[in-house]
């Protein structure tokens, strides 16, 4: 009885799932027993595609799961992950299935204790280190007295008291606060903007910029004061061109921020007293050089004083000096009246001289030979001035016969008969001259074809290639899956390449290269 009735199939009564049901089955299983998770473990893979979302993998010695974090969440987080640091993650299991896997949504992340963040900024600082953003050579002077100064800090803690406290008992100077928030997600973006907003400001505007910066913070742990180690406020603040002094914690305390800047204070106090000098020191100091000042300048004028007597004592009296001309004066006064006496009876034996001279009867001589002189002259001029034009007259007809003799025409043609000559001259030295550069150019020809390489295959050469290739040893031909052989009359391909058909001879402008054997 039992073998007339067949028994039923194991599991032949279980429901039939769609793998799309199935997938929505086990999605709302693991995110209704993991709907909140907290996952200690070490960052591997991070991708951020352009989406903004990261993409990263959480992995002890055992086992990796896969998460995600959203592009708001990204943005909101104090510590970005990254490859190789370990942490505590935390958020919600949920499934994609799409690829049929689970996957962690990251709602918050943090670094599993300070050892890690110590290590993510050790290197932190050494990349940024790298870029030279920490070198000396690149600080700036601070000024010695700041007319403003700007204070980048939280506007309700000790700090900026602590700071006008300081700035008023030394030297009182403008302030101007830029409030930020000192701890947090919005530290690092606050104070970046801070130094930029100081740095974009207009000297001597409405809001006058500032002479130097101050960050400055108390101290706290790591975390608190994790946003001054952040990139953009390091790249800020190493880009600033107004000096900065980074003040942030106590003297123990050591943030990327205190590399970039161009100085470091231990405390907000120390970084009040590195700006400014004390007011009653320097006014001490300008009385006591004013007092140095014009002790030198008695000095001075009392030394001059003395060597001025000292050198009056050598010189001599005035009277002294007046004795030598006062006596020459009254020589003089007694000479001068012979003398002039003397130079008048000089004169006028010279002028008794002069006059006889110029006697009427000498001077009639004088116009008479003169006159003879001039007749003389007169006739000679006249004989040279006919036999001058005989001359010239001579000459002008001589030239009117030559010229009335030839006719016009017999030079032209004398001319052309010449330019004729002188253009089959030429044509002959231009043949010549291009008949030597044409057999100039056949030598140079016949020695490329001597010495190309063609001429060396019609020897018993040959070229070998590999896909367009040279092959030069023996390994190379070897490990070559096809060889192609260029022979004197065409190439022959060996190892499944079909030979192409002989080429023609090549130009002389384009030979080609190869390698021979």
């Amino acid at each position: 009885m039992s073998d007339l009735i067949d028994d039923p199939d194991p599991g032949a009564n279980a429901p039939e799932f769609s793998v799309s049901d199935l997938s929505g089955a086990i999605k709302r299983l693991i995110e209704g027993e993991f709907s909140f998770v907290r996952v200690k473990g070490e960052i591997g893979r991070v991708s951020r595609p352009k989406s903004g979302h990261i993409y990263l993998d959480l992995k002890d010695d055992r086992a990796v799961i896969n998460g995600i974090i959203w592009k708001g969440v990204a943005g909101r987080l104090p510590v970005q992950p990254e490859e190789g640091m370990e942490v505590v993650a935390t958020g919600r299991l949920t499934t994609f299935p799409g690829q049929s896997r689970y996957q962690i949504v990251i709602e918050d992340i943090k670094p599993a204790g300070a050892g890690a963040l110590m290590a993510m900024l050790e290197r932190r600082r050494a990349a940024l280190a790298g870029e030279g953003l920490f070198d000396e050579g690149r600080k700036k002077r601070l000024p010695y007295l700041p007319e403003i100064i700007g204070v980048v800090t939280s506007p309700s803690g000790a700090v900026i008291r602590d700071i006008l406290h300081r700035l008023r008992d030394r030297f009182p100077r403008k302030v101007i606060i830029w409030p930020v928030a000192v701890q947090g997600e919005r530290c690092a973006p606050e104070v970046t903007r801070a130094i930029r907003g100081f740095n974009a400001m207009t000297p001597g505007g409405a809001m006058p910029r500032p002479d130097l910066i101050i960050v400055a913070r108390g101290g706290g742990s790591i975390e608190d004061l994790w946003g001054f180690n952040e990139e953009s406020v390091v790249r800020a603040a190493a880009a600033s061109e107004i000096p900065l002094i980074s003040a942030v914690g106590h003297e123990t305390d050591t943030t990327l921020i205190d590399y970039a800047s161009d100085k470091r204070a231990p405390t907000p106090t120390a970084a009040a007293e590195l700006a400014v000098p004390v007011r009653l020191e320097l006014l001490a100091w300008l009385d006591g050089q004013e007092g140095r000042l014009i002790q030198a300048l008695s000095g001075g004028v009392a030394q001059r004083g003395q060597r001025l007597r000292d050198l009056a004592r050598a010189l001599p009296r005035p009277e002294v000096l007046l004795d030598g001309p006062r006596q020459r004066i009254d020589l003089w006064g007694d000479r001068l009246p012979a003398a002039l006496i003397r130079g008048v009876q000089l004169r006028r034996v010279a002028l008794s001289e002069a006059g006889g001279a110029l006697r009427p009867g000498v001077l009639r001589r004088m116009i008479e030979g003169d006159t003879r002189r001039l007749r003389a002259a007169s006739e000679r001029m006249g004989g040279a001035l006919e036999r001058r034009t005989r001359d010239d007259r001579r000459r002008l007809d001589a030239l009117a016969v030559r010229f009335a003799a030839r006719a016009p025409g017999e030079g032209v043609a004398a001319r052309r008969a010449q330019m004729d000559r002188m253009n089959e001259r030429l044509s002959a030295a231009g043949r010549r001259q291009i008949d030597g550069w044409a057999q100039r150019i056949a030598a140079l020809d016949r020695l490329r074809e001597t010495l190309g390489y063609r001429e060396t295959l019609k020897r018993g050469y040959a070229v070998v290639r590999s896909d367009g290739a040279l092959v030069t040893t023996r390994k190379e031909a070897k490990a070559a899956g096809a060889l192609e052989i260029e022979f004197a009359d065409g190439r022959l391909g060996i190892g499944g390449a079909a030979a192409p058909a002989p080429r023609k001879k090549a130009k002389p402008d384009a030979p080609d290269q190869g390698s021979l054997f």
